[in-house]
């Protein structure tokens, strides 16, 4: 006999409110509580207070789980900035982030890779030339793979605003090659361009 599966519906409200900012969940909590106080009679006003409890413990839980996340507004104004630069500016802003990162940053002559960057004796080489592009395929990734032989480095990264293949997503994950998505892509670059 098979229990019951008690996995929560993704339409459900709790559910929302866990993907919502946390301060909704305690906004709510608030206003029911004391909704439900004033509406109650006297003797069970404490009762209608605790009822914005369930959406305190969800705004706690969700403060918990987001913590640390950025703020998608700001995200999007780095990435705005990001793409007005122009190839060499983007270039310059890249070397900037990974040296306040503490990296050594050296241009590569490559084919595949633009970066070398290395910290505490590790090397990897970075791939943003095509950062950009609308679709990525296996070819420039197994380009950085090449690269990365030639020059023996340790990891290859690639900087990709959209998505890649499903064949180059697996190519990367068995040649050591991390991708950088567009929200990594944001926090990496946050220190070298400030939007204002």
């Amino acid at each position: 006999m098979q229990l019951p599966s008690f996995k929560m519906s993704d339409k459900s409200l709790f559910a929302v409110l866990l993907r919502s900012p946390w301060w909704i969940s305690f906004a709510l909590a608030v206003a029911v509580g004391a909704a439900c106080f004033k509406l109650f009679p006297d003797r069970f006003a404490v009762v209608g207070a605790l009822s914005g409890l369930p959406f305190a413990v969800i705004g706690g839980i969700a403060m918990w789980k987001q913590r640390g996340t950025p703020n998608p507004a700001r995200i999007d104004a780095i990435l705005q900035k990001l793409s007005s630069l122009s190839a060499r500016d983007f270039a310059s802003a890249l070397e900037t982030a990974y040296a306040k990162d503490g990296y050594t940053v050296t241009k590569v002559t490559a084919n595949g890779a633009d970066l070398s960057i290395t910290k505490a004796g590790r090397t990897a080489l970075v791939n943003s030339k095509r950062w950009k592009a609308a679709t990525h395929g296996i070819d420039p990734v197994r380009e950085l793979s090449a690269a990365m032989e030639a020059l023996d480095a340790t990891q290859g990264i690639y900087l990709a605003l959209n998505p890649l293949s499903e064949t180059a997503q697996h190519f990367a994950s068995k040649n050591s090659i991390r991708i950088v998505p567009r929200t990594q892509l944001a926090l990496l670059m946050q220190s070298a361009v400030a939007p204002k």
